[in-house]
């Protein structure tokens, strides 16, 4: 048997080492093992070639990923799909693992469908893909975040200061929420609930009057405060999928202003920015990436495909691509509820 294996997207910590897993144990079983190489894109200009030990020897640890990625999106031009279906063919692989997020997995579902032998293993830092706990480096972003509401605190409270610390998350605020939660935000919004700058402000001014002089508020990238966003820049630059520079929103900058503004407040902004997608993968990272790219080689050996590996609790289990394709996981409205406790 022949595999593909691709990723695709925005990197994160804990590819090489889903990559790694996947190669080894199909090496295990006498397979031969194909790198496509930046995502789609590869399956698409024919960018492949074989993986031996050797590739996939020490890079458990590194931080990117070897075969290279993009936003690729192959069910944008029919030509495109058709091609990427010739190329499986023209190489011999019996089934591709591509390892991605919603969108990336979105595409493995449609080549699905269209009869290419398919397994999905869930990545992004953003944690919102469907039916599984935890994504591939998920865990590392918001350790990331921790680290750094950590060190902020400290001079945030040394100067008196209001301090609005950007993470990211498009559609749903995962990394703001937990990265928040683990470094004692005092205010976090994130894209599902939208928000309103008064009620930040008050909350601001609120903590003046208890006597604490500064203040940590993280919020998403995706965050929606209609007061004081504005797209129109974001909005002319968008990927294959239909996503805008979120980047261009400027939105910790313009919330900074808003709230030394309307409360008088010394307020500074940081945009965490890709920090959160670089570096080595934590522990957990680590192990979750082993998990799933094994599980993934062993559902190919059963003769399963068509399927999404998946975290629930502490299994590792399955479920159908068709499932998750184009769908959101918003953030636990218990989590919002256990936030707004230390507000």
């Amino acid at each position: 048997m022949r595999i593909g294996i691709l990723t695709g997207g925005g990197d994160v910590p804990g590819l090489n080492a889903a990559i790694r897993a996947v190669a080894r144990r199909a090496f295990d079983f006498g397979w031969e093992v194909y790198g496509i190489h930046d995502g789609w894109k590869g399956l698409r200009d024919g960018d492949v070639s074989p993986l031996d030990r050797t590739a996939v020897s020490g890079i458990l640890h590194r931080g990117g990923t070897i075969l290279g990625s993009s936003r690729t999106n192959l069910t944008k031009k029919p030509e495109d799909m058709e091609k990427a279906i010739a190329n499986t063919k023209k190489f011999g692989l019996d089934a591709v693992v591509a390892i991605g997020g919603d969108d990336t997995l979105s595409v493995c579902a449609a080549l699905s469908k269209r009869g290419i032998p398919a397994i999905g293993i869930p990545k992004t830092m953003d944690n919102d893909v469907p039916g599984t706990d935890y994504c591939l480096g998920f865990n590392t972003a918001v350790t990331t975040v921790a680290d750094a509401l950590d060190k902020l605190h400290t001079t945030a409270e040394a100067h008196h200061r209001v301090i609005v610390v950007e993470v990211m998350g498009r559609q749903a605020g995962w990394v703001a929420m937990m990265g928040g939660l683990a470094g004692g935000a005092d205010y976090i919004l994130i894209p599902e609930r939208p928000a309103c700058i008064a009620d930040v402000c008050a909350h601001v001014k609120r903590r003046r009057e208890m006597g604490k002089a500064f203040s940590i508020i993280v919020v998403a990238e995706g965050a929606k405060i209609k007061e004081i966003c504005d797209d129109k820049a974001a909005e002319q630059h968008k990927d294959e999928f239909g996503h805008i520079r979120l980047d261009l929103r400027g939105l910790a900058s313009t919330l900074s202003t808003a709230i030394e503004d309307q409360t008088g407040i010394e307020t500074r902004f940081v945009v965490l920015g890709h920090l959160q997608r670089g570096g080595a993968p934590t522990v957990f990272d680590r192990v979750l990436a082993t998990r799933m790219g094994v599980y993934a080689a062993d559902l190919l050996k059963q003769g399963k495909t068509g399927l999404m590996v998946a975290s629930r609790g502490d299994k590792i289990t399955a479920i159908p691509l068709e499932e998750i394709a184009g769908k959101t996981k918003d953030v636990d409205a218990d989590l919002c509820a256990l936030a707004e406790m230390f507000y």
